[in-house]
């Protein structure tokens, strides 16, 4: 007996599908799909969201020197002269040091991370700049669980479709 559903399609595809509409589930907070395909995905997002929140809250807190370019009042890169060994000038960038405190992942974490990151898709918004999936699975999603022991997503039953009466439904987070 299998453990998975083999949904008609060969193992690398099945894969693929089941990747893509669990990127779409946590991007959208809802998808359209067959019924055996949407308790797949629910078994998987169900495991990835129950994972952001057991390490939601596992990082600490460091400073970091970041060494930046140093910008003038209209947003431009100040810019120097500077004279080579061999006696050439050319203009170089002024950087600036500053610290920032960033959130470094316990290695728990970390592992979370990577193991979320191997059932999601890159995704870019509208302008073509990535959408980090992990951070909002800890910084959105999970706090709006926290209290939440499992099901986290739900199935409700549409009907019928009509090529081939395969069942509809709306996978959804709760």
């Amino acid at each position: 007996m299998a453990i998975n559903r083999k949904l008609g399609k060969p193992t690398d595809i099945r894969l693929a599908m089941l990747k893509t509409q669990v990127t779409d589930l946590i991007l959208h907070g809802k998808i359209q799909t067959t019924e055996a395909r949407a308790k797949e995905v629910k078994s998987i997002a169900d495991s990835i969201i129950a994972l952001a929140v057991k390490e939601k809250d596992n990082f600490e807190t460091v400073d970091v020197k970041v060494s930046k370019a140093k910008l003038d009042s209209k947003g431009n890169k100040v810019t120097e002269l500077v004279k080579s060994k061999n006696g050439k000038e050319y203009l170089k960038v002024v950087k600036e040091e500053t610290t920032e405190k960033r959130q470094k992942d316990m290695p728990s974490r970390l592992n979370a991370r990577r193991k979320m990151m191997k059932s999601l898709n890159k995704v870019k918004d509208s302008e073509g700049k990535n959408i980090d999936l992990t951070a909002k699975l800890f910084n959105e999603i999970a706090p709006k669980y926290e209290g939440r022991v499992g099901g986290y997503t739900r199935i409700l039953k549409l009907g019928e479709r009509r090529g081939d009466a395969a069942e509809i439904v709306i996978l959804q987070l709760v």
